[in-house]
């Protein structure tokens, strides 16, 4: 028999504190389609805006939420503020959803994992 995982296996409760404060401010739909564009290219705030079909000072606040968490970052280019990925494990964050949630034909009853 395996043996038992103890407390100094596990995350702290402190980071696993913070985890939960960056997963929030994920768990908006506005916000996740904003992360799945912005994991393929950068964006303006009026294009992030104009794809979430929300006003540009919306779109302005879910990016900022999401700035202070530093999952973004951007960068000016003239008079133009292009929003960028700061955080690459977003990847495998948004990969997890677009297979769960994705669309993607369900398992048949018995390859699903049971509990």
């Amino acid at each position: 028999m395996p043996p038992r995982t103890t407390r100094a296996q596990l995350t702290s409760l402190e980071a696993l504190s913070q985890a939960a404060e960056c997963l929030k401010a994920l768990a908006h739909p506005h916000r996740l389609r904003m992360i799945q564009m912005l994991l393929r290219d950068r964006f303006t705030v009026g294009e992030l805006a104009e794809a979430c079909s929300i006003h540009s000072h919306m779109a302005s606040e879910h990016l900022r939420m999401m700035q202070r968490c530093g999952f973004l970052t951007h960068e000016k280019d003239g008079r133009q503020v292009f929003y960028r990925i700061a955080e690459p494990h977003l990847a495998n964050i948004l990969d997890c959803i677009e297979q769960r949630f994705g669309g993607k034909p369900k398992e048949t009853n018995k390859s699903r994992i049971t509990r």
